[in-house]
């Protein structure tokens, strides 16, 4: 999520250990990817029953894990130890290559960047109204204050936006285990006995994979992950990235499928159906239809910071992404435009359109299903089994069954996509 040299203990490849540095990471990863798990999945998975989440649950470990690892993989195998993901792209596909992945790049992060703009305006918005008995602001300032409050804490600084970050994550985690064992007096057990036809039950599984993909997606900080693990563990960055990932991985299924099960059994269809259209995050949801005072005031709030917590490992690939576009294109002279003054024009163009597509209140699900989820599966996905199988320096991960796997999920969390629009 953010370069943590200077930020606490970062050891060298003489250990390989687990350390609070490592844990740090595993944090920072863990808050860029659980937001959205958090807040949209039990929508989509859960309208289609109990018996197809219970196999999406296990095929979401091995997805997030394998096409993440393949990711940090590509970004270290380079051997320039700075170079992020724009820059060995170039490295090994060139600058025509590297021009057009760069763009995909930012596709697949900036449209989550405005979905957040648009989840935390409707969190408070609901909050004020529903919880508070307040009269919301007008959408325009609501909006407009928000955003500017998570983009005041980026502009600060990545050291900065760490410390945030794992001051948010720590209650997030907490306050998730318990409102997940909370909603179990409520579960509806008439679920489990209700078994869909095979053909009903594949069909939901592939639609609902293009979320999954989004839903358990970190790969925003893996380029800034990846080359940090370059700086601190140089020839072992590799081993020690696959290391972090794993945890991650494991917590994150752990602790957002849970809330999703919890969710989804203590909620119908009828009522998951009615949060798509309002709308609003499940958590949001789940306080306005509530009559427990903890879940009314504890369920926005988490909710509140799973957007900021994710927001900020989303906006820093989008940043990235937009700085290798304009630097590739209009800007390409840093003394024309040095660097801090080309980051404050992002800064102010993410902002604007952020808080603009905040104002309009597009569906979230929608900017899901049509922009996040196929490009995302395509840089996430396929961009790196690519890799493997075209790049010499990674050609010794070829041949192994989990490329097949990460493949084919990639290609149908694609066709998912094509199949919902057309």
């Amino acid at each position: 999520m953010a370069d943590t040299t200077g930020a606490g203990a970062s050891p060298g490849s003489e250990n390989l250990g687990w350390s609070r540095y490592d844990r740090t990471w595993m944090l920072s990863l863990f808050g860029t990817a659980v937001g959205a798990g958090i807040l949209f999945l039990p929508i989509n998975a859960g309208i289609g029953g109990f018996w197809p989440l219970v196999i999406m649950a296990i095929l979401i470990g091995p997805m997030t894990y394998l096409s993440h690892r393949a990711l940090a993989r590509f970004v270290c195998s380079s051997k320039n130890p700075d170079t992020d993901i724009t820059g060995v792209v170039v490295e090994y596909f060139g600058e025509g290559a590297g021009k057009a992945i760069t763009l995909l790049y930012f596709l697949a992060i900036y449209p989550i960047v405005l979905i957040y703009g648009v989840g935390i305006t409707n969190t408070a918005e609901s909050f004020l109204s529903n919880q508070m008995g307040m009269q919301p602001p007008p959408r325009w300032l609501l909006s407009g204050l928000l955003i500017a409050a998570m983009m005041a804490v980026m502009l600060a600084g990545q050291r900065v936006m760490l410390a945030v970050t794992q001051f948010l994550v720590y209650p997030l985690v907490g306050i998730l285990i318990f409102l997940s064992l909370y909603l179990v007096p409520q579960w509806n057990l008439a679920a489990v006995q209700e078994v869909p036809t095979l053909s009903t039950a594949l069909r939901t599984i592939w639609l609902t994979i293009p979320v999954l993909v989004f839903s358990f997606n970190h790969s925003p900080a893996i380029s800034q992950f990846a080359c940090a693990m370059k700086r601190d563990y140089g020839a072992d960055a590799s081993l020690k990235a696959d290391q972090i990932l794993k945890n991650t991985s494991v917590m994150l299924v752990s602790f957002v499928m849970l809330f999703v099960f919890s969710c989804v059994l203590s909620l119908t269809p009828e009522q998951l159906a009615e949060a798509k259209a309002e709308n609003l995050p499940i958590l949001s949801y789940l306080a306005n239809v509530n009559d427990s005072a903890f879940i009314s005031y504890f369920g926005p709030l988490v909710a509140f910071v799973a957007i900021v917590s994710s927001f900020f490992g989303h906006y820093l690939g989008a940043a990235e992404g937009l700085r290798g576009i304009l630097r590739g294109t209009v800007a390409p002279d840093r003394i024309a435009m040095p660097d801090q003054r080309l980051n404050m024009g992002i800064a102010a163009i993410i902002f604007v359109t952020t808080w603009g597509v905040a104002i309009l209140n597009p569906s979230i699900l929608g900017l899901i299903e049509t922009l996040g989820g196929p490009v995302i599966a395509a840089i996430l996905y396929l961009m790196p089994m690519y890799a493997i199988h075209r790049v010499p320096a990674l050609a010794k991960y070829r041949g192994k069954a989990s490329n097949v796997f990460v493949t084919v999920m990639g290609l149908i969390a694609m066709s998912g996509i094509l199949y919902g629009l057309f």
